[in-house]
């Protein structure tokens, strides 16, 4: 495989000379990655990323995924990670369209599910503005791997028949545009993505708008992954938790009373007496 380290100089690099007549346009495929596990990529996942001659990918793409890219395949790393994006949102797109216009095909490979906060459904409305054909490849998104790896059934029926995916992360005017009084409802199960950095924040404004503070709560870092951490308490200590056994990002925030069963079904999932 051929990583291109520098993307600035791929982004300006010409694509190959041009042709006479008219170029076809190269089709782009959006492929979620899943929460990291490779044994968790999707079938048609693994079969878009062999078939790959162009690669763009993320910061939550592991290198076990990428072993399914060909050798001699152009590998392209675009960034993404929280706060520190090799590329702005906008260049990345810019770029999709700008090979697909010279004929290139490519995968534009993302963590989790693209169309789950991954901002898949940004791509997706650029290249179909722009005239580019695409797919869509849906991948495991961080918060089903979270659940099944950690043992926190996101789902039960004497616990949560609710299921609310939210982002932690911050705007353009570092806030945090959440429905609070949505999120504090009972009986329901919350994941929080990339909310790791506000922790303090979205914890105090959820005991405010009526959330029990003992409701159980957990923290699980590098999901599905042989790193994987799951860190349970409550609504109240889980940013002490957080500092305390120093939570870093990627890691989900699960609020609700599903997280309680959560050393029940490790000890089932590991082989132990109950």
């Amino acid at each position: 495989m051929s990583f291109v380290e520098d993307v600035r100089w791929f982004t300006a690099a010409p694509t190959a000379d041009e042709p006479d007549g008219p170029t076809p346009q190269g089709r782009v495929t959006l492929v979620g990655a899943g929460p990291g596990d490779p044994e968790l990529l999707t079938l048609r996942a693994v079969k878009a990323l062999r078939g790959a001659r162009l690669v763009l990918y993320d910061n939550l793409v592991g290198k076990e995924v990428l072993r399914y890219v060909p050798e001699d395949a152009e590998l392209v790393y675009v960034g993404k990670e929280s706060s520190r994006h090799t590329l702005p949102q906008e260049s990345i797109i810019d770029l999709m369209v700008r090979l697909a216009r010279s004929g290139r095909s490519l995968v534009r490979l993302k963590g989790g599910d693209g169309f789950i906060f991954g901002r898949g459904g940004e791509e997706a409305q650029a290249l179909a503005e722009a005239g580019i054909a695409f797919d869509v490849v849906p991948g495991i998104t961080a918060a089903q791997g979270a659940g099944a790896c950690a043992g926190i059934p996101l789902t039960h029926r004497d616990h949560a028949a609710t299921l609310v995916f939210a982002t932690g992360h911050l705007r353009a005017n570092n806030e945090l545009s959440l429905d609070w009084e949505a999120l504090a409802r009972p009986r329901q199960t919350v994941v929080i993505y990339m909310g790791v950095g506000n922790l303090a924040t979205i914890c105090r404004e959820l005991a405010r708008h009526g959330l029990p503070t003992d409701t159980p709560a957990a923290l699980v870092e590098q999901a599905s992954l042989p790193s994987q951490r799951c860190i349970t308490g409550t609504l109240q200590d889980l940013p002490q938790l957080a500092e305390q056994h120093a939570v870093r990002s990627p890691a989900l925030i699960v609020l609700g009373q599903v997280v309680a069963l959560q050393p029940q079904l490790m000890r089932g999932m590991q082989g132990l007496a109950a």
